[in-house]
């Protein structure tokens, strides 16, 4: 057995062993589409006659599905390096990219989980979403979404030494992403000066994306700047998560 395989077998028991995680991975933005589905239900937008939940599911989705990234391999990492199983690989011919191909290809698979069972609840008659002919867009803006998160979920694990600390750190940056770039409430209620600042959020580009894809909210034009800028912070991420790697806690 390859060592990616290794990896990757490692990874997946560990994730489906963890009952609890695996739960609230896909549970948690479903809470959200749960309590804005109850707020607008059978509410639509007057200017397209469409129902409000085909505007609020995107965004909720393309943050779930950012969170699960980040999270994901930021407490891998952690764990890992505290524990000191990073150090063990590195002494094993195990180079640095497959050991982070292996947890790459586990989050694209949880992703990309969370986005189907996410989209078929939306899609049932209590949320009444409504797809898009674009739809099958959605998969590689997904995919695209994920790898750019995973990078800031590989930055946050190789500095953050605790549980605790992944957790304050992750949702100082995810939480506050969520709102500032559209996920929970639309970025027309917001004052000019954080409109400009959310330009700034890779997160905002994947909620346009997805919208567009998913529900037809906007064009092929958001498509592919969302596609585009999401690959631009993908590079500029990573490079930074493996200049500043560190198999240690030590060094």
């Amino acid at each position: 057995m390859s060592a990616y395989t290794a990896l990757v077998t490692a990874g997946y028991r560990a994730q489906v062993r963890d009952a609890a995680t695996l739960f609230f991975t896909f549970a948690f933005p479903l809470v959200f589409l749960v309590v804005f589905g109850l707020i607008f239900s059978g509410q639509e937008v007057e200017e397209t006659g469409r129902p409000y939940i085909s505007y609020i599911a995107p965004g909720v989705l393309a943050w779930g599905v950012a969170n699960a990234a980040v999270f994901g391999i930021a407490f891998t990492l952690m764990q890992w390096r505290r524990d000191d199983l990073l150090r063990l690989i590195r002494m094993t011919p195990t180079r640095l990219p497959t050991v982070l191909t292996a947890r790459y290809v586990l989050a694209l698979g949880v992703g990309l989980a969370q986005a189907l069972v996410f989209t078929c609840v939306s899609l049932l008659p209590g949320f009444g979403m409504e797809l898009h002919v674009r739809w099958p867009m959605a998969v590689p803006v997904l995919v695209l979404g994920i790898t750019a998160f995973l990078g800031i979920g590989v930055i946050i694990g190789t500095y953050t030494d605790t549980p605790e600390a992944v957790a304050a750190v992750a949702n100082f940056l995810m939480v506050p992403m969520a709102f500032l770039s559209g996920s929970f409430l639309p970025l027309d209620m917001m004052p000019p000066w954080l409109q400009t600042l959310s330009h700034a959020l890779p997160l905002r580009y994947l909620n346009n994306a997805v919208a567009a894809s998913l529900v037809g909210r906007g064009g092929w034009g958001e498509i592919v700047a969302g596609c585009g800028v999401l690959v631009a912070f993908t590079l500029v991420l990573g490079a930074v998560a493996l200049r500043t790697f560190r198999w240690s806690s030590r060094s």
